[in-house]
């Protein structure tokens, strides 16, 4: 026979079951569409979790690039999977056209942020500030007694031959960003991209040792000794230094490229207000304080803070780069946007 002592601990242990049952039934899930890499590990291991803790909520990341992440929003727009999803801004201003964005509610977040970051009608908004510039494998460099890279017309140095790593400008902003950027200097605008086309096999194009889709390879291609330049980002490179990797950032004289990475609320997504309380969670300064400190994510939230006196260092020198980038015009590129993928990957790649 059972005593009551055996039954009340039962009827105890049952009820806790189906309060957990039901706790965990209450459990809901948002799908985060971003990069992955170094910009996921940062999110799930210092960014989210207070975020989850808070409001009973599990994030998922979705990895992928920005073009893969809005080929899925797009396939999936009458029925979105995603919740929020993290874009490059050239990408992001596409996403806005097709309607795949809602507007961000209003907050004291948005009058925090640094100018520029806001998009159209507060479509979206910069989470995170970068630009392209030129990565150099400093190793390499001093071991050959080459000076540090100066211009974007040093990947078309002779010396260079075979030693220039390249992302392809049809699936990857750093590498359309510097073949812009030597459009711009053989005299070409962002409407007019032939003397680009012309001339970029026959100079830079002599020097590339591999078109990669994706930066990711760049780091093992550096210690191997095969990529001496490269387009890249200081977050990047500061991530890759931090591995141990002995990489520089040269900012070229003729200006890098603004590439912030950019967020929206998937417009009709299931969970409207649960995603735009995340939304403004990732634009307070405490996340990005938390973002910069894991994983040198450079805040767009002008009160985030550096958590040391080097990351207040990475920061100032950010700022100093910022004074020369140049902002590209993205309503001109996405309208040309496939036929210059095509005549990229025929042309260049081929």
């Amino acid at each position: 026979m059972i005593n009551r002592r055996t039954a009340l601990a039962t009827t105890v242990a049952a009820f806790a079951l189906a309060a957990a049952g039901t706790a965990s039934a209450q459990t809901k899930t948002l799908y985060v569409g971003m990069n992955g890499g170094n910009f996921e590990k940062t999110f799930t291991q210092a960014v989210f979790p207070d975020f989850e803790k808070a409001n009973n909520v599990k994030l998922v990341v979705v990895p992928g690039t920005s073009s893969d992440i809005l080929a899925k929003a797009t396939a999936a727009k009458d029925k979105p999977q995603m919740h929020v999803m993290f874009l490059d801004d050239g990408v992001m201003v596409r996403a806005i056209g097709a309607g795949l964005c809602e507007k961000l509610k209003a907050g004291p977040e948005l009058g925090e942020l640094a100018n520029g970051t806001r998009m159209k009608d507060d479509m979206a908004v910069g989470i995170d500030l970068g630009m392209t510039g030129l990565g150099y494998n400093k190793k390499l460099f001093d071991e050959k007694g080459w000076a540090a890279p100066t211009s974007w017309m040093d990947l078309a140095d002779p010396k260079f031959k075979d030693k220039v790593v390249f992302q392809s400008a049809s699936a990857s902003s750093f590498g359309l960003h510097a073949f812009l950027m030597f459009n711009r200097i053989q005299g070409g605008t962002e409407a007019n991209v032939e003397p680009g086309f012309s001339k970029f096999r026959d100079t830079i194009g002599k020097n590339v040792i591999e078109f990669i889709p994706s930066s990711a390879k760049i780091s093992e291609m550096a210690q191997t000794g095969e990529a001496a330049i490269f387009p890249l980002t200081p977050t990047a490179i500061a991530t890759l230094k931090e591995k141990g990797i002995g990489v520089e950032y040269a900012q070229p004289k003729e200006g890098s490229v603004v590439l912030m990475v950019a967020q929206c609320v998937i417009a009709n997504n299931s969970e409207p207000e649960l995603s735009q309380k995340l939304a403004a969670y990732l634009l307070s300064a405490d996340a990005q304080s938390k973002a910069l400190a894991a994983g040198n994510v450079v805040p767009s939230n002008t009160k985030a803070k550096a958590s040391t006196p080097e990351a207040e260092k990475k920061l100032e020198a950010f700022h100093g780069f910022m004074k020369t980038a140049v902002t590209l015009d993205w309503d001109a590129i996405n309208a040309k946007r496939p036929e210059w993928n095509s005549r990229w990957n025929k042309m260049i790649e081929r």
